[in-house]
């Protein structure tokens, strides 16, 4: 089998019967499969999933796109989907996705996988589609949802005003607002709303709504005229 076979499947997860049906020209499915992972050739995420590798595909593996594959309906969030936006300092994180499933976690060769249960109403809020050079698409958490799914996420987290808030996003998160500017009030009410640990999530909402006061006025006062 020709290594332009695999090439044409990209850095799209694949699931073990089309690894069969590509080998159909070999008596056994099975070792063909298991002789392509050995030598290389394709990267296996988890029993049945596979993807083919980079030097193969020439494609880069997009973790994000690999951890919407091996467990679903998922959405990729919490840290790693902050450090998309340049929210908080990237580092090499555990992709943690939220999921209406049981909890889960996968370990490959491409990294750590770990599923984090909410509330299946509060799931649907905040979900954005990237798309990568026309290429693929995976499902993203917004930035405001991303940091609620965080904010639920953390045991133990007790603050008990909208200052102890702002020192928590700013001096534990590391959180740059300077890249976003325009906050979306509207998912994070949702989230209070639907979501868990509500005391929690509606000081985050006092926070981001006074924010945008105080620069809607500061906004205005520096408007010519006034």
């Amino acid at each position: 089998m020709g290594m332009n076979v695999l090439e044409k499947f990209g850095n799209i997860p694949i699931d073990i019967t089309v690894l069969y049906y590509v080998t159909h020209d070999y008596k056994f499915h099975r070792n063909k499969v298991a002789s392509m992972e050995r030598h290389g050739d394709i990267v296996r995420l988890k029993k049945g999933l596979y993807v083919v590798s980079d030097t193969i595909s020439r494609k880069p593996l997009s973790r994000e796109l690999i951890a919407n594959h091996l467990y679903g309906p998922s959405y990729v969030s919490f840290e790693m989907a902050l450090a998309f936006y340049g929210l908080i300092p990237e580092r090499r994180f555990v992709v943690r996705s939220a999921t209406f499933k049981r909890t889960k976690w996968f370990e490959n060769d491409v990294g750590n996988f770990e599923y984090i249960t909410v509330p299946q109403d509060y799931y649907s809020i905040g979900i954005s589609q990237h798309t990568v050079n026309n290429e693929y698409t995976y499902l993203l958490a917004t930035p405001e949802k991303a940091l609620c799914d965080l904010i639920s996420a953390i045991p133990d987290l007790h603050l008990q005003s909208v200052k102890e808030m702002q020192i928590f996003l700013e001096e534990d998160l590391r959180i740059d607002f300077s890249v976003l500017p325009r906050v979306d009030i509207e998912i994070i009410r949702k989230c209070v709303e639907l979501g868990k640990n509500k005391g929690m999530l509606g000081l985050l909402l006092k926070f981001f709504s006074t924010r945008m006061t105080v620069m809607e006025k500061k906004n205005k006062h520096e408007q010519p005229g006034f």
